[in-house]
């Protein structure tokens, strides 16, 4: 009698079991995870005083350089997004190639590594090494970053040199500015890829 009561009670007990988590969840209860999705905020822009101070000490230039450089970008494009702190070298004898390494920084959000690599062609000849501050436009979420971005530079690299360009892809818009060494005069078409690793093949 013992026994047939024991498994009596263990096969109700199991059935109470089975019940209570087929019942739905309360209204009060929290949902599950895969309802509830962290989607990102969008990007929160920085000021003109920001870059100024952040060109500035990064490229070891004076406020006032520093602030010639980035007030045309300023004018027809507004508060940039985000920036790109780093380093780069290129060279080129009419066919040429560029990399580069740095941090992507966003309001709010830890800095994310980020490297860079592409040809050029034109009328091109020389080499330089670049400290490189990039204004990111548009940029709300930094997966957008990693694709190829086209572009057209004029430039004339002298020690010490200063120089802006643009790249552009879809909305997304990059505007380099670069203090380096070396000596490159030319112009140039091409391209800039952007990975979250170092890539030896500019193409």
């Amino acid at each position: 009698m013992d026994r047939r009561t024991l498994i009596v009670s263990g096969l109700a007990t199991l059935s109470a079991a089975g019940a209570a988590q087929a019942q739905p969840q309360t209204q009060g209860g929290p949902p599950p995870p895969s309802q509830t999705p962290d989607y990102p905020t969008p990007a929160e822009p920085f000021t003109r005083e920001e870059m100024v101070n952040n060109v500035s000490d990064f490229l070891g230039v004076t406020a006032e350089a520093a602030g010639g450089a980035i007030e045309r970008v300023f004018k027809e494009n507004g508060r940039p997004t985000a920036y790109i702190a780093g380093q780069e070298a290129s060279g080129a004898i009419s066919v040429g190639a560029r990399y580069g390494h740095g941090l992507l920084y966003m309001k709010n959000r830890q800095p994310i590594e980020v490297y860079w690599q592409g040809p050029s062609v034109g009328w091109d000849l020389g080499g330089n090494a670049s400290r490189v501050f990039t204004l990111c436009y548009n940029l709300q979420y930094p997966e957008v970053l990693f694709q190829r971005f086209p572009g057209v530079e004029g430039s004339a690299y002298l020690v010490g040199g200063l120089g802006v360009n643009y790249l552009r892809s879809d909305d997304v818009i990059l505007a380099p500015i670069r203090a380096g060494v070396g000596l490159r005069l030319g112009a140039n078409i091409g391209y800039l890829g952007f990975s979250r690793k170092r890539r030896a093949w500019p193409f």
